[in-house]
């Protein structure tokens, strides 16, 4: 009995509805401003791709509602439907570049992960002195290379390459990539072997591996979604560099950024060629991000031990 009275006197209150606050309504309303404005150039330079000349200068934005569609831009490279099974030297151009900018940035983001994923473990797990300078004074001057600003370095890198013949060079462009990107690389391979716990490696040298060993079985594979996202920041840089590729080339080593700025002429500019060329150019890292998102979010949370 007192079982059913306690459950009779008992009182139920309902839940309070819950509201959604204004203040996450202006949050996701400038969130989504933001992501319009920052999408918008790359719908841009899509949408023009298939503009005629007409859609371009009157300032058509929607297909299908502002204007019809065209093959205009792919055609100018050849690679339209009614092109592509056509000789056109155009394509064979845009092709060279596409492999060029392909080539010399896989090369140079590389070789840099390579070197920076090496100089950032030495600079993390041991204790370095030059004159004045530790590991952190080292660290920053490798990062301070970035505020020069490139024009200081046209006369002397076009002087030393003239001698060493290295201009219009695939080889020539990935020395310089290498050297461009490396310092960021560094630095975030450095903070990426930093939060690895050095206790891992101390139980591979009790196990017997020497330094090298532990380096390649435990920390290395341990590192590998940040050496995936530092790679792929090199590769992205090396990718959109215009201004070592048009100093230093100018037939044969040409890069996708240098043909996309050559779209001028004395009728003005392309703006459907520029635009085809520059798709070409984006999406490649459109899908590398896509494919290797999982690896750069693992990147950024590395070293964590559970």
């Amino acid at each position: 009995m007192k079982n059913v009275t306690d459950a009779s006197q008992t009182t139920f209150h309902p839940q309070p509805k819950r509201r959604f606050p204004i203040a996450s309504v202006v949050i996701y309303a400038v969130l989504i401003t933001w992501t319009v404005v920052a999408l918008f150039p790359i719908f841009w330079t899509f949408s023009t791709t298939f503009k005629t000349a007409v859609d371009v200068t009157q300032g058509h934005i929607l297909p299908f509602i502002d204007f019809q569609p065209d093959w205009k831009g792919l055609r100018s490279l050849g690679l339209s439907p009614d092109t592509i099974g056509q000789p056109s030297t155009v394509r064979d151009e845009f092709l060279l570049r596409l492999t060029n900018s392909i080539t010399v940035s896989l090369m140079a983001a590389g070789v840099a992960t390579t070197l920076g994923s090496l100089a950032g473990y030495g600079l993390a797990r041991f204790d370095y002195r030059f004159g004045w300078m530790r590991n952190n004074d080292i660290s920053f001057f490798f990062l301070s290379q970035l505020i020069l600003p490139p024009v200081v370095l046209a006369m002397p890198f076009l002087v030393l390459y003239k001698n060493l013949d290295l201009l219009d060079t695939k080889f020539g462009l990935v020395v310089v990539y290498v050297l461009a990107v490396l310092p960021i690389v560094i630095w975030i391979m450095r903070d990426q072997f930093k939060s690895i716990p050095v206790e891992l490696e101390q139980s591979a040298y009790v196990d017997g591996c020497s330094i090298w060993g532990a380096f390649l079985r435990i920390t290395l594979p341990i590192a590998g979604p940040g050496i995936v996202a530092a790679f792929l920041i090199a590769f992205i840089l090396c990718w959109n560099e215009y201004f070592f590729a048009a100093l230093l080339t100018s037939t044969a080593a040409k890069t996708l950024p240098v043909m996309v700025a050559s779209q001028t002429g004395s009728q003005g500019i392309s703006w459907w060629s520029m635009a085809a060329i520059a798709s070409a150019a984006i999406l490649p890292l459109v899908i590398a991000g896509i494919a290797l998102e999982k690896y750069i979010v693992k990147g950024l949370t590395a070293g964590a031990v559970k």
